[in-house]
């Protein structure tokens, strides 16, 4: 996701995404081209691990970043690795196993990894900088959505609890739970994106780490529309709300809680768990789709499981009500 000051960056291409208006990556008509050219989408993303073993950390990370193309609407093509690694404590062998899980993911993406850049640092990171082209007629925006719209989310939320539950021992690399995690965020976005394109979408991004409600005030700022989320709609992960209550809660979570509070109404039926899930910091989370209603019941029928509708926008003034079984 990008975010600057918007007075530095005025004066951009016509067509173009950038950080004006922030979004989930960039898109820039290719210079000199000639009308109807495909443009460029640009997006970067990296972090820490989040699971021991270094190979599926590579395929978690070039998998996150490789979404925010899907999340514009675009077909990913070449990537960049940037990493950071302690060389002078760790065996070398575990960056490479880093790489070659990144190459893994990049590959069944049909995304070719072209270089990048390794730097010495004392914790582990891993990500891409990743390439893409859209249609500039068929970018999808964060904003776009339109009142009377239905929402789709096509992941189950709970990544965050799981990674912090899974950090303090709570369960294994064997158990079902890490399992789920581990497929959750290797599972990539190329079929959603597919599926959507001939439809209608009118906004898009994907759910990462401000969460379903940050990610979905985002999509508010304009002012002109409220959201009314379904809260039995959404999918949730096995284990993530006797994990919850278990005191598992990352501590994004809980401010991403805090600061969506003065723009998110809950109904006295929504309990604190379902809450925290709502706010949990995902990586490599789902889609977020804003279309009209048939077109959103008939990406569901066609995607299947565990996407859902789970809400849609009226006019208001960017907000976001929580209740139960509004769709």
């Amino acid at each position: 996701m990008l975010r600057s000051s918007n007075h530095l960056f005025a004066a951009l291409p016509e067509g173009a995404v950038g950080l004006t208006v922030p979004d989930d990556a960039a898109v820039m008509p290719v210079p000199g081209a000639p009308p109807g050219t495909p443009s460029l989408v640009l997006t970067t993303d990296f972090f820490t691990p989040i699971v021991d073993d270094p190979e599926t950390f590579g395929r978690i990370a070039a998998t996150n970043a490789i979404s925010d193309v899907y999340a514009m609407g675009g077909t990913p093509c070449f990537a960049l690795n940037l990493a950071a690694f302690p060389t002078k404590t760790l065996p070398l062998e575990i960056l490479a196993a880093i790489l070659a899980g990144g190459a893994k993911a990049c590959a069944a993406e049909g995304v070719l990894v072209v270089g990048g850049h390794t730097i010495d640092d004392p914790e582990p990171k891993f990500g891409c900088a990743v390439i893409g082209t859209v249609d500039p007629a068929r970018v999808w925006t964060k904003r776009g959505g339109r009142a009377g719209d239905a929402l789709v989310l096509t992941k189950a939320l709970g990544t965050g609890i799981l990674a912090t539950a899974f950090k303090r021992d709570a369960f294994g690399e064997g158990d079902e739970r890490y399992q789920a995690m581990v497929a959750s965020m290797t599972t990539s976005n190329k079929r959603a994106a597919a599926l959507a394109r001939p439809l209608a979408v009118h906004g898009a991004t994907d759910v990462t780490g401000y969460g379903l409600l940050g990610h979905l005030l985002e999509t508010l700022a304009d002012g002109a529309l409220d959201a009314e989320l379904d809260a039995d709609a959404v999918r949730v992960l096995p284990g993530v709300r006797a994990l919850i209550e278990g005191g598992f809660v990352p501590g994004g979570t809980v401010a991403n809680l805090a600061f969506v509070a003065p723009k998110v109404r809950f109904d006295e039926s929504v309990d604190a768990t379902t809450q925290k899930i709502l706010a949990d910091a995902q990586t490599s989370g789902g889609l977020l789709l804003a279309l009209p209603l048939a077109d959103a019941e008939r990406f569901v029928a066609e995607f299947g499981e565990p996407a859902a509708v789970v809400g849609r926008l009226v006019p208001g003034s960017g907000g976001v009500a929580v209740r139960r079984r509004t769709v």
